[in-house]
């Protein structure tokens, strides 16, 4: 650790060490004035005082030694809270230093090692773990000196003053140096052990948090609560012998601090009557002594806390140099050229190993040749990852090579392997921000110009982070071939259109609200087409479903603050910012207008109670009303308490929290309770003082114009100039898809698709649909025209025609890109220019089934065994480790036809039967008569798996119908797949709900 801050902050602590220096001649002052006030000016033989060839009289003599000792500790105070402001600042910079590094390691991180260190742990080392060694990064070099300087002026100043005062400071000070040191090690060691059982013990609370619904249905939530307690116990007893050893330590330093004064009591008192030594020396001394606790405790202190944090230090950079990390000089600046990656693929004697050295990928050797269209076929959801991020360079192989275009991707600048290659999955890792932020992240690899905010990029140099500015232009067309942003969007437009998904997103953006100053086209084009939009509502008969907005008509669908101004508001409304437009509320009681609003209030309030009640509002019907959880709470806690009916007795600030309800919540939404004379009443009070009451509210409200855009209304409101009844139902499709279509014809689709971009994802994408994600993920991937393109189920969710269209416009966006398809399988595997089949781990062809045959008698059982097991769609989606445990414990069994299998009744010990080839059929005997046949079975089924999950005698007889080939299951291997793999658990549910419908 101190190597790390010695590199990175050596002129800084040079400088602090100047600057400390200066302090130790104005502590001296400090010392030494009160003993001359003492001896010099009060205790004065004579009237008149000679200092420097000047005479003084006592009195003023006492003023200007008074005078002196203020200004030597302001002086000394000020220096001292400039150094502690430094050592702040530097503390701040080398932290902010250390996290970056931290957070540039996990960028760092092999794939696989996410795997098996928790994202929570990573998280509380770079942020709650790392936070107490800043102080001490500015502490390093500047505490011991500045404290160990104090104390060696101190102990000067008493060795001046006497011989014995100076032995008696000292004498116990070997002492402290050797106790304390060893109690603290012995601390730090207890310290090592607590924060593993922390770690272990935030493991176990964040798998309680999302099992807590499994272990209330499975009945382990005591067995669970066992657990935790044990753990708590643990870290109970290891704290508690902390704390004896700290507190321990405590008092003996705290005893032999105290024991010096009596030696300073008993010798200086003794000298003092000798008259060997002045009282104002013994006061001093005295006065010094004290201060020189401090200083030896804050080295004390400094001593323990090198100790802890050395030892803090050591536990975080354990867990922050994995093996396999990708080389820090592949990814720090750019390369000269972003070489084109356009050759051929080559794979040579590839193997990858997991982190437990088990084999992934075996003997990989094969050549995709550059600009065609390469099928993968790989079961195995591990395989196909594996060789994904082989191709990405996630993982790098244990043996072998792969180059790509003649180079070594192993020694590709990321910055090359980022432009070149493209990736896209079904499951896409999304950032928060929009969709756009996410669709052009791979157009962002450098800044394109100077920072606007120079000093805070000088800050954050000197703190050793990203010399990149944020506040840059970032986004580089030029990635893609193309000169502006606006080419770059079209080609997005291009891509959406070409996987199909641009009817989709349409769909979603005609839900969009925008602003007409960043769109000012779109704008103008909706306002222009509002005339067509309703005359063709009207003729279909349709306008019985919308409610249009008219100036001199109350609109339902819009709550009663927007009704009353006729105008939308630009921000959400809340209690407090009502309660911020006093104006407003005034002049809502001078209108006689917050008595009705209060009662429709209390009613609309009664109603969701009996609805909702208290604990109701995360349904999602309460979450569609747009009402505040907060505010609805505090409606209905005003609402309860007596004397709300009369609104005059309301103060301001209730009056707006009980507003807020109907100012949010629209007439359509309340229902009946909401009266007609309501609405009589506030179109009067619109039409008489709507200017007003909207200048009082201020620029917070943007009226409703025809010839303008509305912000708060989508774009489909915006060309309807209405909004949709909540009660349309199926009619309000049918106006969906007739606005649709005018807006299509007018060719506004590609301006509305576009407001995609400005779409906000949340963290992790939650909550987005795959119609979006799937997408999104192929997007980012091609937007910037890779040279090799790979593609691992990509197109998940998508039917078999549409994915053929979708590789045929692939391939005319990107004719010269090689294209990777990776699949579970393929239904024509003839369309690829070159295709394989990888099977655990093992591209199958003449050539690896040649390099199988060679390996020993045991091997080839157990790759037989895998790859019989890995056909079956029952197992086909199991990891390696699990699939090998599974195949380990598999038996061959063999049997004639006729041959009895097994019978009904017999125990089920011996485990599950899965046919590999030949036929089998299922009987259920009948008392004195003849065996009644259930059903035939064939190849793929498992046989037997009920009898093992109820601990159950089997049901039926199994009877050999042809030869048959089977793979014995045990009991023991069979259960174990189904309790830790979901997949393959769901799959044998599928199967026995097959069963209970035949």
């Amino acid at each position: 650790m101190f190597r790390f801050i010695w590199k990175y902050s050596k002129r800084d602590q040079l400088v602090l060490l100047l600057v400390t220096a200066c302090l130790f001649p104005l502590l001296y002052l400090t010392l030494e004035l009160p003993k001359r006030i003492i001896n010099d000016a009060i205790g004065a033989e004579t009237s008149t005082i000679t200092l420097m060839g000047q005479s003084f009289d006592q009195l003023t003599f006492l003023w200007i030694l008074c005078g002196g000792f203020l200004l030597a500790v302001l002086c000394h105070g000020l220096l001292k809270m400039r150094i502690n402001t430094m050592k702040g600042v530097l503390a701040e910079r080398m932290l902010r230093r250390f996290r970056y590094q931290l957070i540039a390691r996990v960028l760092r991180f092999p794939q696989p090692y996410f795997e098996r260190v928790s994202q929570g742990e990573l998280v509380s080392m770079v942020t709650s773990e790392s936070e107490p060694m800043g102080g001490l990064m500015g502490d390093a070099v500047s505490q011991p000196v500045l404290q160990a300087g104090q104390m060696l002026t101190i102990l000067f100043f008493l060795f001046l003053q006497n011989f014995w005062f100076g032995m008696a400071a000292i004498a116990l000070i070997p002492l402290q140096g050797w106790l304390i040191p060893m109690l603290q090690r012995q601390i730090n060691l207890l310290n090592k052990k607590r924060i593993k059982q922390v770690r272990a013990l935030a493991t176990e609370i964040g798998e309680s948090a999302a099992g807590a619904a499994t272990l209330r249905i499975n009945g382990g939530w005591r067995y669970r609560m066992a657990i935790i307690t044990a753990r708590l116990g643990r870290l109970y007893d290891i704290r508690f012998e902390i704390y004896q050893k700290k507190f321990f330590m405590k008092f003996l330093n705290n005893f032999i601090t105290q024991l010096t004064p009596f030696f300073f009591y008993a010798v200086g008192g003794f000298l003092v009557l000798q008259g060997k030594v002045s009282l104002g020396a013994l006061v001093a001394a005295l006065a010094a002594y004290k201060d020189l606790a401090s200083p030896w405790k804050e080295l004390l202190t400094y001593y323990n806390q090198t100790q802890d944090m050395g030892l803090r230090w050591d536990v975080i950079l354990e867990r922050f140099a994995p093996q396999g990390m990708v080389d820090e000089k592949l990814l720090v600046g750019e390369p000269e050229e972003l070489e084109r990656l356009r050759g051929d693929v080559v794979l040579d004697a590839v193997n990858v190993r997991d982190t437990d050295g088990n084999p992934v990928l075996e003997e990989l050797s094969a050549t995709f040749p550059a600009g065609q269209v390469i099928g993968i076929a790989a079961p195995s959801e591990e395989d196909r990852r594996a060789l994904a991020e082989l191709l990405t360079r996630e993982i790098l192989p244990a043996t072998g090579t792969v180059t790509v275009a003649d180079q070594n991707l192993s020694g590709l600048h990321q910055a090359t392997v980022a432009a070149r290659i493209g990736y896209a999955t079904s499951r896409p890792v999304l950032f928060k921000g929009s969709f756009g932020d996410n669709v052009m992240m791979p157009m962002r690899l450098r800044p394109l110009g100077a920072a606007h905010n120079l000093q805070q990029l000088e800050i954050a140099k000197r703190a050793g982070n990203s010399p990149d500015p944020f506040d840059a232009p970032w986004l580089d067309p030029k990635l893609a071939g193309f000169s502006s942003e606006a080419e770059l969007r079209s080609w997005w437009l291009q891509l959406v259109e070409g996987i199909g998904s641009d009817t989709a997103l349409f769909r979603r953006g005609i839900e969009q609200c925008f602003e007409a100053p960043a769109h000012p086209d779109l704008a103008e084009r909706l306002v222009g087409l509002r005339a067509s939009v309703r005359k063709a509502i009207l003729d279909a008969g349709l306008d019985v479903h919308v409610h249009f907005l008219e100036p001199e008509a109350y609109n339902p669908a819009l709550p009663v603050a927007e009704n009353l101004l006729f105008a939308a508001s630009q921000q959400a409304m809340t209690g407090e910012v009502l309660h911020g437009h006093a104006e407003f509320l005034d002049q809502l009681k001078q209108l006689g207008l917050d008595e009705g609003l209060v009662a429709l209030t209390r009613d609309v309030v009664e109603m969701l109670r009996q609805i909702f009640g208290m604990d109701g509002t995360g349904h999602p019907l309460f979450r569609k009303l747009g009402l505040d959880v907060g505010a609805y709470e505090t409606a209905l806690s005003l609402a309860d308490r007596p004397g709300t009916v009369n609104a005059s007795a309301l103060s301001r600030e209730e009056l707006a929290q009980l507003l807020i309800v109907p100012f949010t919540i629209s007439a359509e939404q309340i229902g009946p309770a909401f009266e007609e004379e309501m609405k009589e009443r506030i179109l009067g009070f619109r039409r008489s003082h709507g200017q007003s009451l909207l200048k009082a509210l201020g620029a917070g409200f943007v009226p409703f114009a025809e010839e303008a855009i509305a912000p708060t209304l989508t774009v489909l409101e915006n060309a309807l100039f209405g909004k949709i009844s909540d009660a349309a139902g199926a009619k309000g499709d049918e106006v969906r898809k007739l606005v649709s279509e005018l807006m299509v014809r007018e060719g506004l689709r590609d301006q509305v698709v576009e407001l995609i971009f400005d779409m906000p994802i949340a963290v992790g994408g939650q909550g987005l649909a795959a119609s979006f994600a799937e997408p999104l993920a192929f997007c980012r991937a091609t937007i910037k025209k890779p040279d090799i393109l790979i593609l691992d189920s990509a197109m998940a969710s998508y039917d078999q025609d549409t994915r053929v269209a979708v590789h045929k416009n692939l391939r005319k966006l990107l004719p010269g890109t090689t294209l990777i398809y990776l699949a579970p399988s393929f239904q024509s595997p003839d369309v690829f220019d070159v295709f394989f089949e990888l099977r655990q781990g093992r591209l199958v062809s003449d050539e690896a089934q040649a390099a199988a045959a060679g390996d020993g008698a045991a091997s080839q059982d157990l790759a037989r065994k895998l790859r019989a097991l890995e056909q079956t769609e029952l197992f086909s989606g199991l990891n390696r480790r699990q699939l090998r445990l599974l195949a380990f414990g598999a038996r061959w069994y063999d049997a004639k036809a006729g041959e009895v299998v097994f019978l009904k009744d017999d125990e089920a010990s011996d485990g599950a039967y899965m046919i590999l080839e030949g036929e089998a059929e299922l009987f259920l005997p009948q008392p004195g008569g003849e065996d009644r046949l259930i059903t035939t079975v064939g190849p793929g089924r498992l046989v037997g798996e009920l009898g093992l999950i109820r601990h159950e005698a089997r049901a039926l007889s199994m009877i050999a119908a042809t030869d048959l080939s089977c793979l014995r299951i045990g009991e023991e291997e069979f259960l174990a797949v189904v309790e830790n793999d979901a997949s393959t658990a769901f799959k044998l549910l599928q199967v026995v709900a097959g069963y209970v419908s035949n």
